[in-house]
C-alpha cells in the first residue's frame, strides 16, 4: 500500500492540478505562487507522513496537510473577492478541500489512537 491507495491524497491531487490548471494564467504572479504553494502542500504532505515510520509521525505530517488546506481555502476566497477566481468554481473547490480537511482530521484521529 502506498500514500496513493489513500483517498484523501487521489483527491487532494486531482483538485491540486485541477487549481493549477484554473489558475495557470494569473498574472499576480505572488498570489498564484502562494496559492500553488498551500494546494500543492496537501497531497505532498500526506504523502511525506505515509512514508515515516510511525502513526504519529504520519499523524502530525496529516495536520501540516490540514493546515494547507485551510490555508487554501482562505486563498480562494480571497481570491474570489479580488476577481482573481470565479465565484461559483471557487465555492466548489472550497467544499471539495472542506471535504478534504473532514477527511484528514478524521485519519488524523485515527492515527493519534492506534499503537505503533
Amino acid at each position: 500500500m502506498s500514500s496513493e491507495s489513500l483517498e484523501v491524497w487521489k483527491r487532494s491531487a486531482r483538485l491540486s492540478a485541477n487549481l493549477y490548471r484554473e489558475l495557470g494564467e494569473l498574472k499576480d504572479y505572488g498570489f498564484r505562487d502562494q496559492i500553488t504553494r498551500s494546494r500543492l502542500s496537501v497531497p505532498s504532505n500526506i504523502a511525506e507522513g505515509y512514508e515515516r515510520d510511525s502513526n504519529a509521525e504520519f499523524a502530525r505530517f496529516l495536520c501540516i496537510a490540514k493546515g494547507s488546506a485551510g490555508e487554501a481555502i482562505t486563498q480562494i476566497y480571497i481570491g474570489i473577492d479580488v476577481g482573481y477566481v470565479e465565484s461559483s468554481a471557487g465555492r466548489a473547490w472550497i467544499g471539495e478541500l472542506k471535504e478534504i480537511s473532514a477527511m484528514l482530521g478524521a485519519l488524523i484521529r485515527k492515527k493519534r489512537i492506534k499503537p505503533q
